[in-house]
């Protein structure tokens, strides 16, 4: 969970374009790679002690692979990071004129330490403008979906439903408010899913319908990464890809 960070990123990006690996190892530095930018998003490293680095693989049409490597030590209850990709074309949509979206993620932890504390999830932004800087005063909601949340961690606010079924899958839905946003978070209820294959839209309608969100807001940004907090591991995203088709 992040506090906006925007103008300091916009101020430090370095964009690159990939023509092989690309790894990025400053604190807010970017690798844009055809339909996505890989950031590795250091927002919370004064909180603790480490090193982390982000490299994008390869990508090729609407599909993207990349990993992660951290070493985070020190206050355990606060994120250090959230390298991600974000789509760069997966956006601007009113919620109501989605048709589908859909997305898949594979990913799998090639090494992690006893006891690491992290989750793995989308961090998606809606706002009530067509476009918008994540965690920024553009953002109404941000909807983080965890396939992954190790150590005990937690989401923002509360659990306000259990065992909801959404997309095949099992989950706890929490909210809470952030800074000028409300956060909603869909937290595996059943183990890491390392093997993601959905419609985005299925989540969006279960907001809509039964948590108030208007179908109005704008899918302002989908983003997709890891949250660490202590421990160390290497995060492999095999493959990913996101898509909005609309009505």
């Amino acid at each position: 969970m992040r506090l906006s960070l925007s103008s300091a990123i916009t101020a430090a990006i370095s964009l690159a374009a990939l023509s092989s690996a690309q790894t990025l190892t400053g604190q807010y530095t970017c690798s844009a790679g055809g339909q996505y930018t890989l950031c590795q998003n250091l927002w919370g490293e004064l909180s603790g002690v480490g090193n982390q680095t982000s490299t994008l693989i390869s990508q090729s049409g609407n599909a993207v692979s990349w990993s992660t490597t951290w070493n985070w030590a020190n206050n355990p209850n606060n994120v250090k990071s959230y390298a991600n990709v974000i789509s760069n074309t997966a956006k601007g949509v009113q919620l109501q004129n989605i048709a589908s979206a859909p997305t898949t993620w594979n990913w799998v932890y090639e090494t992690q330490s006893a006891g690491i504390r992290a989750d793995v999830s989308y961090d998606i932004w809606f706002g009530k403008a067509p476009s918008g800087s994540p965690a920024t005063t553009a953002s109404s909601y941000e909807i983080m979906i965890w396939l992954s949340g190790l150590g005990g961690i937690q989401p923002v606010g509360s659990a306000i439903k259990t065992n909801i079924t959404v997309a095949g899958h099992q989950w706890d839905l929490w909210s809470g408010p952030n800074a000028n946003w409300q956060v909603f978070s869909f937290k595996t209820a059943s183990g890491d899913i390392t093997n993601f294959d959905v419609d985005l839209q299925e989540f969006f309608s279960y907001l809509t319908t039964n948590e108030g969100v208007a179908g109005s807001q704008y899918v302002q940004a989908i983003q997709t990464g890891t949250e660490p907090f202590t421990g160390n591991a290497v995060l492999l995203t095999e493959s990913y890809s996101v898509a909005i088709n609309s009505k």
